[in-house]
């Protein structure tokens, strides 16, 4: 009797032990993709002053301009919880920025103006920001899938709706690659 107990007691501490260590690994997912989510607010907040220091000399690139607008939008648009969907429109943004960077080649006096400058520096500082805290919140999210996943930690996971947390990762090939720029 005192035996079955004594099992019962050890098989509910390691349940109550699981289920902590699950809620732990969520939080800190969680806070993870909060910090990537504060660096792309950043990027986002920078992004309409760069467009207007470039649009004074480089006007008739209006395209380019727009578009990297459009994708700040949608990547504004984009439901909390869909890391997925975020890292793709985030992907594209990013590759945009890159054009509109390189756009200061053609366009010496931009290359020169202070504030296109201030907002480049800020602009690679903000960039380093985020692929630190990617890196951070996929590291984060791999420990709680690795959780969720695993036996005997799966028997509990599942009954209390733990799941697995989506990488942010750039997901098409294309926008792996260098943005490519002709005048």
């Amino acid at each position: 009797m005192y035996i079955l107990l004594a099992i019962i007691v050890l098989a509910a501490l390691y349940a109550v032990f699981v289920y902590n260590g699950l809620v732990r690994a969520r939080q800190v997912a969680e806070e993870a993709w909060s910090g990537i989510d504060v660096q792309l607010k950043r990027r986002a907040d920078l992004i309409p002053n760069l467009v207007e220091t470039v649009k004074g000399y480089a006007g008739h690139e209006r395209q380019t301009l727009e578009e990297v607008v459009e994708l700040r939008n949608k990547a504004q648009a984009v439901p909390a919880g869909d890391v997925a969907a975020r890292g793709q429109v985030e992907g594209l943004l990013s590759q945009a920025l890159g054009r509109v960077i390189a756009l200061a080649e053609a366009y010496p006096d931009l290359k020169a103006n202070t504030n296109f400058l201030e907002l480049q520096r800020s602009l690679e500082g903000v960039e380093g920001e985020i692929q630190m805290s990617r890196r951070y919140y996929n590291g984060a999210a791999r420990d709680l899938n690795v959780k969720v996943e695993s036996f005997p930690n799966n028997l509990i996971a599942g009954p209390f709706g733990f799941v697995k947390k989506a990488y942010f990762e750039v997901t098409n090939e294309a926008d792996r690659a260098v943005p490519t720029v002709k005048f």
